[in-house]
């Protein structure tokens, strides 16, 4: 782990513990790590994980059974099982009657370490895509997209090749995906957010946190959204 803005180290890691939680990969009622083992993952103290835990105990999303370990408290607020139907910020735009544009890409390859290892279900040091785009419509900043994919030596690394519907370039590799799950938290916007988005100090943000499957083709993809609160709003669809 690195320090990331003037965020604690221990907050840092209570934000992946509980993406884990929010994205499904640890269940209710599922003992996770040791704080040993923790610490192994994260390269951290034990004092970093004990209050890292800590912060999730606060909020009832872990429990400690003494002798036992700490556990993924049942009925959790922040569980779901409601997936939402998976769209591409193309389609989003096109529903509301806009036409999605790309002002920015960058497309990197890069090694994994253990949180986006994690996230995409692979070992440690494995290739990773890794996709930046600053997305909008009518030349207006709505969003900026950071997504992380295992890497395939036939995936494009030009920009020029995602200024369109991602999910429309997996599709070209016969991959698509059909397990959604994500969760949604509001944000100030960070320095380094205000200078993509052209935003002010302190500006709401939407954060989306993407997690999507094709389970046929062993894919998973990892994407952090991040909207701009007073200009986009997120619609739900759910199947019965």
């Amino acid at each position: 782990m690195t320090q990331e803005s003037n965020q604690p180290l221990y907050s840092q890691i209570a934000n992946q513990l509980r993406d884990n939680i929010r994205s499904g990969k640890w269940l209710e009622g599922q003992r996770i790590p040791t704080e040993m083992e923790l610490c192994d993952i994260y390269h951290v103290s034990r004092i970093t994980i004990r209050k890292a835990i800590e912060e999730l105990e606060q909020e009832n999303l872990l429990i400690r059974e003494k002798a036992k370990g700490t556990f993924v408290n049942y009925y959790s607020p922040e569980k779901t099982n409601h997936l939402t139907l998976i769209k591409s910020f193309t389609q989003e735009m096109k529903e509301q009657g806009k036409i999605a544009s790309t002002m920015q890409v960058t497309v990197s390859k890069i090694v994994a370490d253990h949180n986006i290892a994690n996230q995409l279900k692979i070992a440690p040091g494995e290739d990773v895509l890794c996709l930046k785009r600053t997305r909008g419509s009518d030349d207006e900043f709505l969003a900026h997209f950071i997504t992380y994919i295992p890497y395939r030596f036939d995936f494009s690394l030009e920009a020029k090749n995602y200024y369109g519907s991602f999910y429309e370039y997996l599709a070209s590799f016969n991959i698509s995906p059909t397990k959604q799950s994500e969760y949604i938290e509001a944000i100030s916007a960070n320095t380094h957010l205000q200078q993509i988005l052209k935003v002010k100090n302190n500006e709401p943000i939407l954060k989306r946190v993407r997690f999507t499957t094709d389970i046929t083709h062993n894919f998973n993809e990892y994407t952090e959204c991040y909207y701009i609160g007073s200009k986009y709003k997120y619609y739900l669809e759910f199947s019965d």
